[in-house]
């Protein structure tokens, strides 16, 4: 049984910092492209990060390049998202995703509609 479990989400003021992390269960953690998503309140979800650890590769949005880092434990079975310089845009409800290998490239990281798995979610307000 799969399963993917959010954390580390809150609030925090603009300009602030948070690690967001992803513990997952019942598969194969590093044959998988992972990634996170985000949905803020009436607008679509989208595609924030992804890592295929097994090829060094990662995909980031570009509202979020430079400022987001992705990265994952394979000894914890956990995924992580490193959100430094969090912007009033940056609030929403992050979902860690998982799913087959051949998602991990352009563009297709970011299709939600590709991914196998995902968790509830934790949720990200900031205040300016």
């Amino acid at each position: 049984h799969v399963r993917l479990v959010e954390s580390g989400g809150g609030s925090v003021q603009a300009g602030g910092s948070l690690r967001l992390s992803c513990e997952a269960s019942g598969y194969t953690f590093n044959d998988h492209c992972m990634g996170w998503f985000r949905q803020a309140p009436g607008k679509q979800r989208e595609g924030v990060a992804a890592i295929f650890a097994g090829a060094g590769v990662t995909y980031y949005a570009d509202s979020v390049k430079g400022r987001f880092t992705i990265s994952q434990d394979n000894a914890k079975n956990t995924l992580y998202l490193q959100m430094n310089n969090l912007r009033p845009e940056d609030a929403a409800m992050y979902y860690c995703t998982a799913g087959g290998i051949g998602r991990c490239r352009d563009p297709y990281w970011a299709n939600f509609g590709g991914v196998d798995y995902y968790g509830k979610g934790t949720l990200v307000t900031i205040s300016s």
